[in-house]
């Protein structure tokens, strides 16, 4: 049994994101998301995704990269994911090893990493150097099951719902929105130094984005709420990003929002929606819980220093 880590080669991407989706169900991953993360990377990121073989299969992954987005430099990300039936064997550590090293050439003084709330997971983390920090949650709604609440049949004046298509010709409008929702989230590193050039790339061009899936709530022309989608063709949607500008919350308008995306999408045949949430984020949590989304499972957002740090 030999473990060999490499870099990731285009030919990889099926096996990448089959394997993400064993080792993280809640997560919605695509051959064609995966490559095109890696290709599209911005420089600034210093993104390396390194995979593990074994016997030469493909058996798990890790990107490693700088968190750009972040005002405050120095921050780095890399969760190793193994598939359940490698688990135990050193490919976790391998990858982890090569995550670290790589971001430590590059400048990381503090790397960020994610542990399933499972005692191996945590025990691993602990192991290699990492404390815990806070908590997340992964949620789960049976689209095919779900009750869900019906659209008003009156809106206040000035309300009006769309979808993320509807501003296929200017999307600025919603990246304003989407950036200043991020930058609010609760968690450790804020994504508060967003840039309109790698939202577009990353977000709106990202091939597991639906557009028509996502929507959005204007008041008087202007973009208050919004719910972005994702979809893999497997019947799978999951809820990217959902927001409410700072003027216009407390008034029930990111659950439109998200009502709409979820209803949107068992029209298209999607059968399960999953998403997650920090702990903290009391807000979404109860909105998710109203709309009939239930645990199903947890993680713990992990960090250790690196280099000087």
């Amino acid at each position: 049994m030999t473990i060999t880590v490499r870099d990731f080669r285009r030919s990889d991407a099926k096996a990448v994101a089959d394997l993400r989706r064993a080792a993280l169900p809640s997560l919605i991953s695509t051959p064609q998301g995966v490559a095109w993360q890696v290709a599209t990377a911005p420089a600034a990121q210093r993104q390396r995704l390194f995979v593990a073989e074994l016997d030469g299969r493909v058996v798990g992954a890790v990107r490693s990269h700088l968190l750009h987005d972040s005002s405050v430099p120095g921050q780095a990300a890399a969760t190793p994911q193994v598939h359940p039936d490698h688990r135990g064997r050193g490919v976790g550590g391998a990858l982890l090893t090569s995550a670290e090293e790589h971001l430590a050439t590059v400048g990381a003084t503090r790397l960020f990493a994610w542990a399933v709330d499972e005692p191996g997971a945590l025990s691993f983390a602990e192991h290699r150097g990492y404390r815990r920090t806070r908590p997340a949650r992964f949620l789960r709604l049976d689209l095919t099951a779900a009750d869900l609440p019906p659209l008003p049949s009156t809106r206040p004046p000035g309300v009006r719902l769309c979808t993320g298509a509807d501003f296929g010709a200017d999307p600025y409008p919603l990246f304003m929105a989407d950036a200043e929702a991020t930058a609010d989230e609760p968690g450790d590193v804020a994504s508060d130094a967003m840039a309109y050039e790698d939202w577009l790339l990353h977000t709106w061009e990202h091939p597991d984005i639906d557009l028509d899936l996502t929507s959005v709530v204007t008041v008087d022309g202007e973009i208050a709420a919004y719910s972005l989608a994702t979809t893999d063709g497997l019947g799978r949607y999951s809820s990217g990003m959902t927001g409410t500008r700072r003027a216009y919350r407390g008034q029930g308008l990111a659950r439109l929002a998200k009502t709409d995306s979820l209803r949107r999408a068992r029209d298209a045949g999607c059968t399960e929606a999953f998403t997650g949430n920090d702990a903290a984020n009391a807000p979404m949590l109860a909105i998710n819980h109203a709309l009939g989304y239930r645990p199903s499972g947890a993680e713990w957002r992990c960090v250790r220093g690196l280099g000087r740090g």
